[in-house]
């Protein structure tokens, strides 16, 4: 399975940006309702925790923090919850966001790799992610989500 990676340019400062990623009230709106839920310290876990088939406090994706710098990156273990797949935790992937300045903008490259074969999530992750994204760029730039129409 080839890795995935997106960039995208936002016109924020890359604490503005950073922010979306980790703050509640950010991860809310742009996660589909759900907050993070982490302490942030490498090796620590974390889990997007929101609305869902086990109610409010379903755990949607968790995982492990490989490496946390504010501002700048963010890499973690990724598994999807067990109420989407029962062998959730054979399921893991790796997510690596990195924000750097690029003139008066943010450049956010992220990686989503570490596939194993077969992942039932795969196709899904892939049209996943730029919706996330644009949803980050259109919140930074307007404090508006975009209407998925979900």
């Amino acid at each position: 399975m080839e890795d995935l990676k997106y960039e995208i340019y936002i016109s924020a400062k890359p604490e503005e940006v950073w922010n979306i990623f980790v703050s509640p009230e950010s991860t809310k709106a742009i996660f589909f309702g759900c907050i993070l839920d982490s302490s942030f310290e490498v090796g620590a876990p974390y889990q997007y925790i929101g609305p869902g088939e086990d109610g409010d406090q379903t755990v949607h994706v968790y995982g492990e923090i490989l490496a946390f710098e504010p501002h700048k990156m963010m890499s973690y273990t990724e598994h999807p919850g067990p109420v989407y797949r029962e062998n959730h935790v054979e399921l893991e992937t790796r997510i690596t966001m990195t924000l750097e300045t690029v003139g008066e903008c943010t450049k956010i490259t992220l990686v989503n790799d570490q596939w194993p074969e077969n992942h039932p999530s795969y196709e899904n992750t892939k049209s996943t992610w730029p919706m996330i994204l644009s949803n980050v760029k259109t919140y930074a730039e307007t404090g508006k989500t975009l209407d998925f129409g979900w």
